[in-house]
């Protein structure tokens, strides 16, 4: 039975460039899929799709057991969206932006207050409660953007690069509210260009390149796909160098050869893949202590993510953007969750004015 998140042959094209070309995605309700690729790999726009900001040229979406071609509508009421780029209004204060996000939701005016107060005190925003948007920071629009997100708590949400623009505090603590989230039941599809982020907080990861998806499995799955562990050594002494070489050539997990240990002369560093862990590594140091070789770094690698990317795709994880600059929802974002409401561009417009109209009565 299809996950909370279901995708089949995703195509979407932007003039000769295609942007996603056959995307397969598989996310299990209260699961989060990260989804990570280089610059242009086509995760927004697959993040556009899902959430009926872009319509594929073909291939199946359903997402909350709704298809999204057939029941737009339907789908924004069971979803919640955080774009690239913060999706506030500006003339707005901070609690009027969350209560009118909460009113297109279709929240009593008192149930909408009462939860712009909790998420302004969640994300540190309660001091600037009452500032017009336009006075905030890039990290404080960023976080009002967020709060957004979560006015309902929507059983979907889509995260496209949440802590871009972040402060590392910050970013913390939107970690912790997404595990709280998840740890509730919600799905969460989340795009990031940090890698660790991806680590912590993703079940499953799912690499994106050139519209395609390239390797999915869990982070140590991928880890394991790229290599397995590395000894590295920075010898104290450049005149040390073969001697370490032929000491970690030894143990090397492809077998002694001129080519089984990396070496750096300008550093002085040496690598070597093996198996056997932390016995190992307390082995190369005794037998490196006996043949007299000072040293200044040593130490048991295991892969990152870093090395996954580059591995998979040959190069490291960038920001992403799509073609024709499909690079984030814009003016849209918030506009896709409290679409759930059934609000057109028109009802989030007549809104906005009416919030003015009361904030000008004031």
């Amino acid at each position: 039975m299809p996950g909370a998140i279901y995708a089949e042959g995703l195509v979407k094209t932007f003039g000769d460039v295609r942007a996603l070309d056959g995307v397969d995605l598989d996310v299990p309700e209260g699961t989060v899929l990260g989804l990570l690729g280089p610059n242009g790999a086509g995760k927004t726009t697959a993040v556009r799709v899902l959430t009926t900001l872009l319509q594929p040229d073909s291939g199946k979406a359903v997402v909350a057991g709704i298809d999204v071609l057939k029941q737009p509508t339907e789908v924004r009421r069971s979803i919640g969206l955080s774009g690239q780029f913060a999706a506030v209004d500006e003339y707005l204060t901070g609690r009027e932006n969350l209560q009118m996000v909460g009113q297109l939701y279709q929240m009593s005016a008192r149930a909408a207050k009462k939860r712009a107060v909790e998420l302004l005190e969640r994300f540190n925003l309660a001091d600037a409660a009452d500032r017009t948007a336009k006075t905030y920071s890039g990290g404080m629009r960023r976080r009002l953007d967020l709060a957004a997100a979560l006015v309902v708590s929507p059983p979907v949400m889509f995260m496209d690069e949440p802590t871009t623009g972040l402060d590392p505090r910050n970013r913390q603590q939107l970690w912790e509210v997404i595990e709280e989230l998840v740890s509730g039941g919600t799905t969460l599809l989340l795009t990031t260009q940090y890698l660790e982020e991806a680590d912590r907080l993703a079940h499953d990861i799912a690499v994106v390149d050139h519209g395609r998806v390239i390797a999915r499995g869990t982070s140590d799955q991928l880890k394991a796909q790229t290599g397995g562990e590395r000894i590295e050594v920075v010898a104290h002494e450049r005149e040390d160098i073969d001697t370490a070489r032929a000491v970690l050539d030894r143990h090397s997990l492809h077998g002694p050869g001129k080519d089984a240990v990396a070496v750096e002369p300008h550093t002085r560093k040496l690598t070597v893949p093996v198996t056997g862990g932390a016995k190992l590594l307390a082995e190369v140091i005794r037998e490196l202590d006996t043949r007299g070789v000072e040293i200044d770094d040593i130490g048991l690698r295991r892969p990152t993510l870093d090395d996954v990317f580059i591995s998979l795709t040959g190069h490291a994880a960038e920001e992403d953007k799509a073609p024709n600059g499909e690079n984030g929802e814009g003016e849209d974002g918030t506009a896709a969750a409290a679409g759930a409401a059934g609000a057109t561009r028109g009802g989030k417009k007549k809104a906005k004015k009416q919030q003015r109209k009361k904030e000008q009565a004031k």
